[in-house]
This record gives C-alpha cells, structure tokens and sequence, in this order.
C-alpha cells in the first residue's frame, strides 16, 4: 500500500494560491505552489544556502540534497503535503511545507486537522520577511484544506525563525523537549495576528513607495539625443531640482563615446552603470518598455516610474501589454508608478527629487498630494502654487504622485506611506476609482486619525487602463462610507486645494461656533448666512466699519480669539481707500499677533480683490484722472491683497490661509469642524453590544439547511422570521388571504384589528396607490374592504393579499443591509417612502455597526426631526430603533451568507419599533481577501 508520501498529486495545480507580496524592506516576492517542474530550482537553491541554515532546517549537517529529498520536497497532493516557494526573478529565495500529521506524529490524511510545518530562507534574503509572508500564505493554505494548528520543531539557537512563529499573533503553545522547542499554534486568526499582519502591511507598502520616493541615485531611460521632448525634460527637471543622488541619462542610440548629455553622465544601457541604480524614469515607446525593465531588474533597479503610454488606456492590446509589464516587473522585485504617469516628486531638502513633467519644483511643504490623471497632477500644482501664499506665509508640498493607470502602486500603497511621514501633515488626493474600497476604507481611517485625509473622488466610472473592483453600490453610498471612515470628502479640486491650505495651516476648530469680524458689513452677512447653510452656528458679524485700521483688526480678532463661545475666527477684508487705510504688510503682522494670543483658534481670511475692476471704474468715474497723469510703474507689494504677501511668520506660528470668496472660506472651515468632530468621536468609537438571546449556531444552522437547495436564493417568509427571530428580531405575522373567507379566518387568529395589503410587486409598500387598508376592527369592515381591493386591482391571485395585526402608530423607516463584494457590508436607515425613493435620503455605515454609529445613523439623515419631535409630533422610540439596527448589523457580520436584508416598513412608535415586513437573500459569501494573507492585486 503506498504511504500519502508515494501517492500521485491528487488535485488539480491551486492557482489561486499564487500570490505577489510586498517584502519588509519594500522589494515584492511572487509566492507560488512547488511542482514537479521546480527540481533544478530547488537544488540550485539549497546550494545557496548557509551550512548553519541548513543545520538548523534539518537539525544535522546536510550538505546537499539527495534525490529522494528534491522528489519529496517537490511531489505534493497540495492536500496533505504542500510546498510554497517564494521566488525573485524565477529563482527560489525561500520555502515553506507542511506535512498533515496524526496524534502521534505520523503522516496522516483529513479528518486529522495537524500540520508539521518547516522554513528555509535563503542566507542573503534573511532579515526580508519572507518567512513572515510565507507563514501567511502557508496558514490561508492549510485552512482551506481543513488543518486547524500547525506544530514546528525549532533548535533553541534558532532564534530567528521562533521569532517569525511567536510575533505572528496566532494563540500558541511552547514546550521543551530532548534539546528542541515544539510550537503549537492555532491558525484562526485573532485580533492580535489581524493586527500583526495589517502593521506588517503598512511597513512593508511604505518602504516600498519610500524606495520610490526618496532614491539614492536615478537613470532616466529614454533621453533623447536633441533637446525636447519627454526623456529629456525629466532629465532637466531632476537636475535642476537639485537632487543630490548620481543621475543618469540612458539611451541605447546613444553614439558609443558619447559621455555627457546637459552634464549628465550619459550611458546606452541600465546594465552599464556602474554602481546601483534606485529609481528609473522609463520614458521610452510602449514596445521597447520590456527590454528596458528586463536590463533595470537584471541591474538591481528598486523602482520603476514609467511615463510611457500606450497600455490599457488605449484598448484591450494594451490591456494585455499593462499586464505584462506589472508581470515582468514583479518577477524582479520592482514596483511601478504608472505605466502612463506624470511622474513622482518629494520636496524634502535630503532628497529634493523632481521625476516628473512638472517644469519647476513645488515649494516645500507639509501637504501630500496623489492623483491618477496627469492633467488633474498639474491642476492641483498649478492651484497650490497660485493659492500657496498667504496672510502669513506660504504652504507647499512634501510628496506628489500622479501615478497613471496605477498598474502597480495606487492610492492605498501612498496612503501607507504618508501614515508615518514625518514631512507630511495633510493628505490630499483626487481619485477617479478605488480600487479596493475594503481597503482604503480601513486605511482611510487609520490615517485620518492622525492626520487630515481630504479626497475628490470621482464618479465611479473608472478611466481606460484602471483594473478595479466592481463595487454594486452607489456614488453617494459610497461617498458616505468614505466620511464615516473620517475622509474629508469634496466635490471639486477648487475644494480640495481650499481644505487642504486650512488643515495644513491651522488648528482644528473644538466646535462649530463661529465669530466674524471685518471692515465690510456686507461680506460679513453674507459669511453668516454661509455660516448657516454649511450648518455651523455663527455669532452675529463685528462690524469695524471701512475705517478700520490694523490695530483695530487685532484687538477684535484678539478679543474674539479670547472668548471662550467661539470655536473659530472669520476675518473679512476689503481694499480700503484713505490715508489711514492699513496697508496689506500691516494688516498681516496686526493679524499675526493677534493670533498668537491663543494658537489653538483657526484663524481665516476672507478678502475681496477687486484687481482691473478699480481700474475700469476709476475711468468712468469724473474724478479719476487722465490716463496721462498715472504712473506708469509696478505697484507697491503693501497695495496688494492679503494673500499675495510671501512673509514668512515666525517658527510655530500657524499660517493663516486667505480666500477670494465668503462661501469657499465657510465650506472649508465647515469640513474642518466636521473632521475635528470625527477625531473626537473617533476617539471612543463604541461598542458591539452583545445580546443574551442571540442564538447564532441556530442561525447557522438554519442558513446551511436552507443554502442546500440552491445557489443564491430568496427564502420564504417564515425561514426569514425564524432567521430573523434567532437575532432577536420579531416580525409581525402577515397570513395569507387567496379569498374573504380565509382573509376573515385570519383576522380572528391574529385579533382585531388588522390591516388588509396587497403584496404583489406592484403594489407593494405603495399606500398612496390604496393597496392597504387599516385599522380593520370586525369582520364586516374586513369584507368590504376586501371587496374594495379586488373591484379595484383584479383578482386575488393577482393581489396576492394578507391580513397583519395592527401596529402601533409612528414614524414608517426602512432598515437595509447588503454584503458588497468590493466595500464589504453596509448598513444603511432612512425613511420609508418618498424621503429614501425619491430624495436619496439615507444613512450608511460599514458593519459591524457598534452603539455609537447606530445612534448617529439615525440622526444623519435630513428628515431624522421627524423622530424627534418635529413641530409638536410625538418623539418615537429611536433606543429600540437603535437596537433593531445593532441586531441586524449582529446578523450579516456572524453571518456573511446573508448578503441581502430589506427591513420595510420598520414602524417606530412611541414606545417600540415594529417590524412589519421583511425579506432576506442568501448565498455564498463573497471572497474576503482583507481576512486572507497579504498580497498585491492580481494580474
């Protein structure tokens, strides 16, 4: 009888199980299955390998590998044996196996649930995290083929890979025995192995777009002979930017002793520079592209930023050719910002890199900026550069990235690294798509909780050339998802840069209140009706009248900083006109000071330049002088308005940001409050309340009896009270009535009074069409107006009517949750009717929903007054609403088989919430890669 190590492989090759992931120190690694094709890999392998390594794996002196061995180590059934080999540029660098095993330690086969597993990581990979990424990949493997722990065998000198098995977070045990340590750990993941591996994930990513970012040297690919065009533009660009690394101009039509373009050292391939190159700037045809990346991964290149086009934005042949470069690229280690790109660009004076189309090298700043389209890239610099200045000095970039199609790195990877910038305060992107909405989502709102991350997302539709995720959702619930995350979401770049200015420039604001203060009783009115409509609360306008001089603009501002009602400080300006009018250098320092007095107040501007107009109406006036009796010289800087001025303030003194118009100063602040809102609510965000009568294995039960009819099906509506009464919530019955007589046999088993309703799709949940009747109390009233519905709308059959006890009067609402394959589950609340049919008003959050987000849930829609108590309304019960909608959340995170819930009409009355209808879908849960091992989207 052949023992499981003889068998033949009993299942098909896992494709699946391939994966890219990025490395500790930022390179990437393709993970894959081991197969009969790998021998020679494996032996050539094993002989890069320490002896001290080789001892440690095999706990003796094994110089090589016996042909026994390398058929052992490559023939599994990827059941009960498996291999994983973690590969650079085709070669292994690293493996892993594990070998089901009984009690007693033999090899065994399913039911036993126990792993052998054993490492060996290549000596010069060391130190990487391979083996951290391959216990990863291993444990996802052994779960799906039902092993639950996993037991190694380590020498007690060993201590770098009983570090890989202890850090990893799993629940373990440890032991001693005949001089070896025994680990047993379970491989369910927990909160602290979660937490492990997203921690690992944000190293890893950062380091890998910080290697990007911040190169020691760079080799422009592509630069052309005659000055022009894109290759050599860049090639400037870097020079004149600064960078202090070594830079190089590549061009293979280069003449052979040709040694010097613009001054820099000239070279006719990557592979003959001598020394390492960190970054490449490919700006070369789409065709020649893979020759190029093939040289910088055979030379070592880290990164590539491929300004090429020519790839999925072009149509399916390019599609085709965008997935063999990522390919190509990754089989090397590489990462790539593009193909398609703008280019990349970090301020930082140790690095002062400008890889990109942009001619001149943004100011230094503290503000992240990341676009997908080239032509967005330049709006946002060119918007920052003309909005920089301000009252009190100048705001500028740290990091810039337009990555292109984002073949490779995205918004999430860059995410990574402005978490832990050091250089970066504020995080501004503009988003056509995202990719992974589960993703950014979670990283979002890590992020934003330690700096501001504020977003334009576009609408959805993603642009030729961006390989994203499906998502079913709609714009606007998605929008809303990003905001409970704390993203600062914006309509339009113009709002993106107005934010960003105030959030890079200055505290956030404790509240809404608002003081307004300026020499324009206008302006001022029209900043207080901003104030209101952006719902933030506003102190009537301080007038300081046109006369007002500089020290009158500091002692208002200063006393109005000063006084513990306000949250925040407007100051309004207009040119003013006389000899004792301040000048704008005058103004700002007045401003300055008084903002000083108490640091933790923002402070805005909002100043009308009036520019040609005072010219043009100058001249129509009878007093302006003659065109022959103006100078004719540069106006003095003081005449200009308040946010021309580049004064720099002192250190630790916060900028102040200046805006053309009241609205755009107001939408800003309003964002701002809203996200300081955010920060301190996110501070303690709740919690999941546990419910005693919760029967979660009934439910679970239920759903895989009822899942063994079928694929994706609606249930019935008694399964779908069952379901929903083993959470706790209670569905009024509705009994069917085909004729007056079964409607009147109902009535009487349910008590009067009832209500009469059709259900058929038609008429269903439409009152105002008269397909309910209510408040039914005896059988005669039941009759008529049974005959009523069937005069009206045909026969029974057609109505498909029920008969349902009466609720209590309230507020009808209507309670939805759905598992999205992209954005995972949402819940979502508003009310029923035309409220959430025809206006859009509804609330969403991601589950599982704790006790706070359930509370705000029901207060963020518009309509939420009508709960509380509108114009003398009775207030409804919103506790028991609150907790019908915790219950639910309860429900589709136990259990993701329920991918579709529609609660409608939920009646909240007084004193109670009544259920009144209800439909559930199940089907098999979508795949979650967030629950899986790290990895790089798929290509």
């Amino acid at each position: 009888m052949q023992s499981p190590a003889d068998r033949q492989d009993r299942h098909e090759y896992p494709a699946h199980w391939e994966a890219d992931v990025v490395l500790r120190d930022g390179g990437t690694a393709r993970i894959r299955p081991i197969t009969i094709d790998d021998a020679d890999r494996l032996v050539s392998f094993y002989e890069q390998v320490s002896d001290e390594s080789k001892y440690y794996r095999f706990f003796a002196p094994y110089p090589r590998l016996s042909a026994k061995d390398v058929h052992r180590f490559t023939h599994h059934d990827f059941v009960d044996r498996v291999g994983l080999a973690a590969t650079i540029g085709g070669e292994f660098i690293a493996t892993v196996r594990y070998d089901r095993i009984n009690a007693n330690g033999m090899p065994a086969s399913s039911p036993a649930d126990e792993a052998e597993v054993a490492f060996l990581v290549q000596d010069a990979h060391q130190g990487r995290g391979v083996a951290s990424a391959l216990l990863e990949h291993i444990a996802a493997v052994a779960r799906e083929r039902g092993i639950r722990r996993f037991a190694a065998e380590v020498l007690p000198a060993n201590t770098k890979m009983i570090k890989v098995f202890t850090d990893a977070g799993y629940t373990q045990k440890r032991s001693f025995e005949d001089g070896v340590v025994r680990l047993e750990f379970d491989l369910e993941p927990t909160d602290r192995s979660v937490a492990v591996q997203h921690a690992r994930e944000q190293r890893a990513e950062a380091r890998s777009v910080r290697r990007l970012l911040a190169p020691g040297s760079v080799a422009v690919v592509g630069v052309g002979r005659a000055p022009g065009g894109v290759g050599r533009s860049v090639l400037g660009n870097i020079r004149d930017a600064g960078h202090p690394g070594r830079l190089y101009a590549v061009n293979k039509a280069f003449p052979e002793d040709l040694e010097e373009v613009d001054g820099v050292p000239a070279r006719r391939s990557v592979r003959d520079i001598d020394g390492p190159v960190d970054l490449a700037v490919v700006a070369v045809p789409a065709d020649q592209v893979p020759t190029v990346v093939a040289e910088c991964g055979e030379h070592g290149v880290q990164g590539l930023v491929v300004l090429s086009a020519g790839y999925a934005e072009s149509g399916p042949e390019g599609r085709e050719r965008q997935r063999a470069l990522v390919r190509l690229a990754r089989a090397y280690g590489m990462r790539i910002i593009g193909p398609n790109a703008f280019g990349v660009i970090n301020t930082a004076p140790a690095v002062r890199l400008n890889a990109s189309l942009a001619p001149e090298m943004p100011r230094p700043g503290r503000i992240g900026m990341f676009a997908q389209s080239g032509a967005i890239g330049i709006a946002l610099l060119s918007r920052l550069h003309r909005r920089g200045g301000g009252v009190t000095g100048v705001t500028g970039v740290s990091t810039f990235v337009s990555a292109g199609n984002r073949a490779d790195v995205s918004g999430n990877d860059v995410l990574q690294y402005w978490y832990d910038d050091p250089d970066t305060d504020v995080a501004l992107m503009y988003l056509e798509s995202i990719g992974n909405p589960r993703k950014f989502t979670r990283l979002a709102r890590r992020t934003a909780a330690a700096k501001p991350l504020v977003v334009v997302q576009g609408t959805g539709t993603a642009p030729p050339g961006h390989a994203v995720r499906a998502t079913r959702l709609p714009h606007d619930t998605v929008s809303a998802l990003l905001r409970q995350a704390g993203v600062i979401r914006v309509d339009t770049i113009t709002e993106l840069v107005d934010a960003g200015l105030l959030l890079a420039r200055q505290p956030l604001p404790a509240g809404p209140r608002v003081a307004i203060l300026g020499n324009s009783e206008s302006l001022g009115v029209l900043t207080y009706d901003r104030c209101l409509a952006e719902g933030l609360r506003p102190a009537r306008p301080v007038d300081l009248t046109t006369a007002a001089t500089a020290e009158d603009f500091r002692r208002a501002l200063g006393q109005a900083l000063a006084d513990d009602t306000h949250d925040a400080v407007v100051v309004t300006v207009i040119p003013a006109i006389g000899e004792g009018a301040p000048g704008d250098a005058e103004l700002a320092e007045a401003l300055r000071a008084a903002a000083a007095t108490v640091p933790g107040k923002p402070v805005l501007v909002v100043h009308v330049e009036l520019g040609g107009l005072a010219e043009a109406l100058s001249a129509a006036a009878s007093t302006a002088p003659q065109a022959a009796d103006r100078q004719a010289e540069t106006p003095d800087p003081a005449d200009r308005p308040p946010a021309a001025l580049p004064a720099t303030p002192p250190d630790g003194t916060h900028l102040i940001p200046a805006y053309p118009a009241a609205e755009r100063a107001v939408r800003a602040l309003a964002e701002a409050v809203r996200y300081g809102q955010w920060r301190r609510e996110a501070a303690d965000p709740g919690r999941v309340p546990e419910y005693d009568d919760i029967d979660e294995k009934g439910a679970a039960r239920l759903i895989d009896g009822l899942l063994r009819r079928g694929q994706g099906l609606t249930i019935g509506q008694e399964e779908t009270c069952e379901l929903l009464a083993a959470y706790g919530i209670q569905v009024r019955r509705a009994l069917p009535a085909p004729s007056p007589d079964e409607a009147a046999e109902a009535a009487r088993t349910l008590g009067y009074p009832v209500a009469l309703k059709a259900t058929a799709p038609h008429l269903r949940h439409r009152a105002d069409l008269g397909g309910v009747r209510l408040d039914l109390a005896d059988e005669e009233q039941l009759r008529r107006a049974y005959a009523e519905l069937t005069e009206l709308f045909g026969k029974p059959e057609e109505l498909r009517p029920v008969v349902q006890g009466m609720a209590p009067r309230g507020v009808d609402t209507v309670v939805r949750a759905v598992i999205d394959p992209a954005a995972g589950a949402v819940l979502s609340f508003g009310l029923a009717g035309a409220a959430s049919q025809l206006l859009g008003d509804m609330a969403h959050r991601l589950v599982p929903v704790t006790d706070r987000e359930a509370t705000s849930l029901v207060r963020s829609i518009r309509t939420a007054p009508l709960l509380f108590g509108w114009r003398g309304s009775t207030p409804v019960d919103t506790p028991a609403l609150e907790e019908l909608l915790l219950r639910l959340s309860r429900l589709v995170d136990d259990h993701p088989e329920v991918v579709a819930v529609t609660l409608e009409p939920v009646v909240v009355a007084p004193h109670g919430a009544s259920v009144l209808g209800a439909t559930v879908r199940l089907a098999p849960p979508p795949a979650r890669d967030d629950l899986g091992p790290r990895t790089m989207p798929a290509y």
